[in-house]
């Protein structure tokens, strides 16, 4: 139910190549931009904390979520799962809104959605670019709030500042420590289950990373900027004509910024802090 994009253009050819990274061997996608995009470099936008940024603003059931069924409209004072039909998407330049999501529906074209993407199609229907509304087969939802986890994302978003000057291991280690405490929500090994054990939170989460990912990629489409591809929840390529990103992204190393990194065509493409 994440709902993580996993796009590539369909004009550009995407190769997995072998590459060494730390005298170990690893594999990386290489993009080939044909010559109808014209002269140009491949910008590689990189969001930071996009996790941790999400826990500003998710909406979530701190309760347990209670079985209530089909629906006939959205009740924004409830969140939860919601099982719908995939829409319709036929946006130039742009990969469906449920990302990978929508190439897993079950027989009936359905699939299981968190609160985070529901709304995101609400507001594509709103705005036009879905023609028909979204139905909800089936639900189970509770009391939302969209503060839980705001006191965390102040206190990484804090910390970060603090130690992004520092650098090297104390900054690592920060990333590290960040990573299994959203983890503990849905611990990938049963025998590492933790009392705070709640799948819907940890998806909502990566869902509501997806969403503001999405979004910030459509707006540079919408204003004329060329998406190669998306990924995951945190970075984005651009083709454009020289160094200078999408002035739709601010580029800064705080939460809400990203770095943006300019890639000559036909080499790899780095992962991470590459």
């Amino acid at each position: 139910m994440d709902g993580e994009p996993g796009w590539v253009h369909p004009d550009v050819t995407s190769t997995r190549v072998a590459h060494e990274r730390n005298g170990k061997r690893v594999r990386r996608d290489q993009l080939d931009v044909p010559a109808s995009f014209g002269e140009g470099l491949m910008c590689l936008i990189d969001r930071n904390g996009s996790f941790p940024s999400a826990c500003s603003a998710v909406p979530l059931a701190p309760n347990k979520l209670l079985h209530t069924g089909p629906l006939e409209v959205f009740d924004k004072s409830q969140a939860g799962i919601y099982q719908i039909s995939v829409p319709q998407w036929d946006y130039p330049g742009m990969p469906h809104p449920l990302g990978r999501l929508a190439e897993r529906p079950d027989e009936q074209g359905r699939v299981w959605v968190t609160t985070p993407h529901f709304k995101m199609l609400e507001r594509l229907h709103r705005d036009g670019h879905l023609t028909e509304p979204v139905t909800i087969h089936d639900s189970w939802t509770g009391k939302a709030n969209e503060s839980l986890f705001k006191p965390f994302y102040q206190a990484t978003k804090e910390a970060r500042t603090e130690l992004i000057q520092a650098g090297g291991e104390p900054y690592k280690n920060y990333k590290t420590r960040l990573s299994i405490a959203l983890r503990l929500l849905w611990p990938k090994r049963p025998e590492s289950r933790s009392p705070f054990w709640r799948p819907d939170w940890r998806m909502s989460m990566v869902a509501e990373a997806s969403v503001r990912h999405w979004f910030s990629a459509f707006k540079a489409v919408q204003q004329g900027h060329r998406l190669i591809a998306l990924r995951n929840v945190d970075a984005a390529l651009f083709w454009v004509p020289d160094k200078t990103a999408p002035d739709t992204y601010r580029v800064g190393t705080g939460f809400g910024e990203v770095k943006a990194k300019f890639i000559q065509p036909g080499t790899f493409i780095p992962e991470g802090d590459d």
